[in-house]
């Protein structure tokens, strides 16, 4: 039976999506066999796929320094539905032991800084439980060859990750 990798983005410009795209391709590598990869764009969001999912790769901008307006839709949409955990004050809590949920990697571009958007997005996703699976790709600038490279090979990590699991 197949494994779901399942990518979660928001891209709305040319270079990230270029770099979403090179992420899928890393992830359907001829090489790697029976993974099954689920595009999601972060705006319509289903706790249902993300619930078949073996791992996700979670694609945004940095938007003033934080995740996109997108994802964090994307993300406290499902939250709830897919074992989040809140504190009694309402705020994140761990959602798990950490290092045994659900594989994850980020990838985040920006123009002058992404820690915040880096930062943000690690924090609600240790209150699901998910473990970190790669480390973040962050890209500043102009996007280039080499960027792209890394992509890929963050999907083709995951992709790769789901058949282990």
């Amino acid at each position: 039976m197949p494994t779901t990798l399942l990518v979660v983005h928001h891209s709305p410009s040319g270079s990230l999506q270029r770099l979403t795209d090179a992420v899928i391709a890393g992830a359907r590598d001829d090489a790697i066999e029976g993974v099954d990869v689920v595009v999601r764009e972060a705006l319509s969001p289903d706790a249902e796929e993300l619930r078949r999912a073996d791992a996700v790769v979670l694609i945004t901008p940095a938007n003033f320094g934080y995740m996109s307006g997108a994802l964090k839709h994307y993300l406290d949409t499902v939250f709830l539905q897919v074992g989040g955990a809140l504190g009694d004050d309402g705020s994140a809590a761990s959602g798990g032991a950490p290092g045994k949920g659900l594989p994850f990697g980020l990838l985040v571009h920006g123009r002058y800084d992404t820690t915040g958007a880096e930062r943000s997005v690690l924090s609600i996703v240790q209150a699901l439980g998910w473990r970190q699976s790669a480390d973040v790709l962050s890209i500043l600038g102009d996007v280039e060859q080499e960027h792209l490279d890394a992509a890929y090979e963050l999907g083709a990590t995951l992709a790769v990750l789901t058949l282990e699991d």
